[in-house]
């Protein structure tokens, strides 16, 4: 079996005037929240925030519910993906080219209620979105 990969990263939600938003990214034909590999002696919560600021431009979370995660189950290649959650009042998002690919990672984001995002989720990630919504609740 492979040696287990660690990636991180933040369910990242905002408030509207109509419930929570909860900020998606595509790849391809894949939606998912912002995440990555932790490198080797860094801290998984250090991760998930360096990541959503790659990805997104978004360096202003605050995390109400404290460092609670939610961890998948392995997948791929023995990948496990660990999901801390987070407030930004952020409205725009960037999505920067990622200079080791000369592109952006994502093609597309979009802020959605619980029930749309949920519509676009395989249900690993799903888990994880029923995970931040008793979170918020």
């Amino acid at each position: 079996m492979a040696e287990r990969t660690l990636s991180a990263g933040v369910v990242v939600v905002r408030e509207t005037g109509e419930g929570w938003r909860f900020l998606l990214l595509r790849a391809y034909h894949y939606w998912d929240f912002p995440k990555g590999r932790v490198e080797v002696g860094e801290d998984p919560l250090t991760t998930a925030k360096r990541e959503v600021r790659e990805e997104t431009g978004i360096n202003d979370l605050e995390f109400r519910w404290g460092e609670r995660y939610i961890e998948t189950e392995p997948y791929g290649r023995n990948k496990v993906a660990r999901y801390y959650l987070a407030v930004s009042p952020a409205v725009k998002v960037e999505l920067p080219v990622n200079p080791e690919l000369g592109r952006p990672e994502h093609q597309e984001f979009l802020w959605l209620d619980f029930a749309t995002a949920c519509g676009l989720l395989v249900p690993r990630v799903a888990a994880v979105i029923g995970w931040a919504r008793e979170l918020i609740g």
